[in-house]
């Protein structure tokens, strides 16, 4: 008889799967080690998630609605852009302590293993963020809350560049000791230090124009 389960069984059972991916890759993760560790029979498993990409989909789709819950305050926030990223880059440094199981499996499918998974995760996973990113850089732009010799698109890649590093520096092993490299061991558990430099590099990325920055003289 089909083994019905509570919502609180599939939350665990999908935690399972994110863990496991997470740890070896799409590739390498084993259905039977994650049905093992969450305590149920794959047979189970298969009734709720009928493969394995299924299932992947399914921890991703988890991952991602937890991460995007957590920004989405800051995101759609009326504050200037540079209060705005600040309080992003707070919430990046939470979510990446509490969560880095999904930060590791972001890491873990930009990989060349699960290029096959590109085209779609891409959309999926950046969508939101570089549409939003965008527009509330153009809008700043516009108000004249920063410089206006920008490409919006650009500017918002580029900052999601930053943050997506920041997230590994916090949660996966080779980025972790990147961090510590760079920064040392003393700063690299100070969030608030980190959070300060790093609201500053793009204070000045955001409004110093070309012609004020004096080492471009000739």
């Amino acid at each position: 008889m089909f083994e019905k389960l509570s919502e609180e069984k599939k939350t665990e059972i999908l935690e399972t799967g994110i863990a496991e991916f997470a740890a070896q890759g799409v590739d390498r993760a084993n259905i039977n080690v994650i049905a093992r560790k969450a305590g149920i029979s794959v047979g189970v498993l298969y009734k709720y998630y009928t493969d394995k990409e299924t299932f992947f989909l399914a921890c991703l789709k988890r991952s991602l609605d937890v991460l995007n819950s957590v920004l989405q305050e800051q995101i759609t926030s009326s504050d200037k852009l540079l209060v705005r990223a600040g309080k992003i880059i707070r919430a990046v440094q939470k979510t990446s302590r509490e969560h880095s199981n999904y930060i590791r499996m972001y890491n873990e499918i930009t990989s060349g293993g699960s290029r096959k998974y590109a085209p779609l995760l891409a959309e999926k996973i950046e969508g939101l963020s570089s549409t939003v990113y965008a527009r509330f850089i153009a809008e700043a732009a516009k108000n004249g809350d920063i410089r206006d010799d920008i490409d919006p698109r650009l500017f918002a890649f580029f900052f999601d560049n930053l943050l997506m590093m920041l997230q590994f520096s916090y949660s996966c092993d080779y980025y972790r000791e990147r961090f510590k490299v760079f920064c040392g061991a003393e700063n690299a558990d100070d969030d608030e230090l980190v959070a300060s430099q790093l609201t500053k590099f793009l204070e000045s990325a955001f409004t110093f124009r070309s012609s004020d920055v004096k080492h471009l003289e000739k």
